[in-house]
């Protein structure tokens, strides 16, 4: 009976070159076709651990942890600023499977910061937002908008404090006009208020209040009659 010699199966040199190129544990950088470069620790051919990431066409830098190839755990991204050719811290807090996630600070702008809660890159949660035009806003957010209950304290003294949705002043709320020494309470819908009532609120204090007081309305049962016109108006909308 003829011996019949198994033949034995040979790698490609390009496979032979990435398997021993499989990369584990700590390595010094390692350059991308595309100009990108990474510092760090590996695990299985992927990022994973503490590492550096440059991307070349962005300009951008991410130092911090990473899992199985994606931004995960505590870092901070840094933009390359091209008129001082220095990086710009922009963001340093949490993330999670390669997006902002869990508490973290965003700078918009020297002026224009955002502290507080993220979801998958969007500020989600509780936070405080500090507008290039000095309001502040501190309270609940989804979507990147503010949604639930915040208050925002604009730079002129005015403020808003209650409910919101989708960004706007939505639902039960309260507005106090410091430069009138008015407050309105009552309900909002899209940014306006429907229906509510307005007093006089710290006059004393203010020096651009009106000249006459709000007069005194007397009603059997002022609730009763903010429900029914709340109602009315929700009913037809």
């Amino acid at each position: 009976m003829p011996f019949v010699k198994a033949s034995q199966k040979t790698l490609s040199l390009s496979k032979l070159l990435d398997v021993k190129s499989q990369k584990c544990g700590l390595r010094h950088t390692v350059f991308s076709a595309n100009g990108n470069e990474y510092t760090g620790e590996w695990q299985d051919n992927k990022k994973h651990g503490t590492g550096i990431q440059v991307w070349k066409k962005s300009g951008a830098i991410y130092d911090g942890e990473w899992r199985f190839g994606k931004q995960d755990g505590y870092g901070t991204y840094s933009v390359l600023q091209p008129e001082t050719k220095k990086y710009e811290r922009k963001y340093f807090g949490g993330w999670k499977n390669g997006t902002k996630h869990g508490y973290g600070k965003y700078l918009y702008s020297n002026s224009a910061v955002y502290d507080g809660e993220w979801s998958e890159d969007h500020r989600s949660g509780w936070g405080r937002m500090y507008y290039e035009n000095g309001d502040v806003y501190e309270g609940e957010w989804m979507g990147d908008k503010s949604h639930g209950q915040g208050i925002i304290r604009f730079a002129n003294g005015n403020w808003y404090e209650g409910a919101w949705q989708d960004g706007k002043k939505n639902g039960n709320g309260k507005f106090n006009y410091s430069d009138k020494g008015q407050l309105y309470e009552g309900f909002w819908v899209d940014g306006v208020a429907k229906c509510g009532t307005l007093s006089d609120f710290e006059r004393d204090v203010t020096q651009t209040s009106s000249k006459y007081q709000i007069p005194q309305i007397h009603l059997v049962d002022m609730e009763l009659v903010l429900r029914e016109a709340q109602s009315t108006y929700l009913d037809h909308y």
